[in-house]
């Protein structure tokens, strides 16, 4: 695994820039980059687990299933996937999940003069490089949008 970074600069105060990246509403439509279904079930609170949920073409429910390891509000998130979604299945072991497990996903935000710095670092398989690399950007570019609405 290789781990990817990616920031961007919001005018905008960590607070609102936070509330945005992770407020439910919110939360599904920047990451509409990802997949149009985008959302989440679960709570961003240190500790506990929280799936990232999309509705596959064929109509499924998919997704990544992490556990929230450090939660600093306005600061930084840390999520360490270990799993993934299959309908309603959480599948920890075996060859779906052999390219993710143990993976990390970072978020930094940092205030200067009622503007924040979110850094993104997350951990990558070889196979989803070129599509974080072109998708994260996005996603990032739609986070900006909202929060500075």
């Amino acid at each position: 695994m290789k781990t990817l970074h990616y920031n961007i600069d919001i005018n905008a105060p960590a607070a609102k820039v936070a509330a945005t990246m992770l407020d439910k509403a919110t939360y599904k439509q920047w990451t509409e980059a990802f997949n149009p279904t985008s959302d989440f079930e679960g709570s961003w609170a240190k500790g506990e687990n929280i799936k990232f949920t999309g509705i596959s073409k064929e109509g499924k429910k998919e997704g990544m299933v992490a556990e929230v390891m450090e939660h600093i509000p306005n600061e930084f998130v840390s999520l360490r996937h270990y799993g993934v979604l299959d309908g309603e299945e959480i599948i920890t072991e075996g060859p779906a999940t052999e390219g993710w497990a143990g993976a990390l996903e970072n978020y930094t935000f940092e205030e200067k003069n009622g503007k924040t710095k979110v850094t993104v670092d997350v951990d990558c398989n070889e196979q989803h490089l070129d599509y974080f690399d072109k998708t994260w950007p996005l996603a990032l570019d739609k986070l900006k949008a909202l929060a500075e609405r």
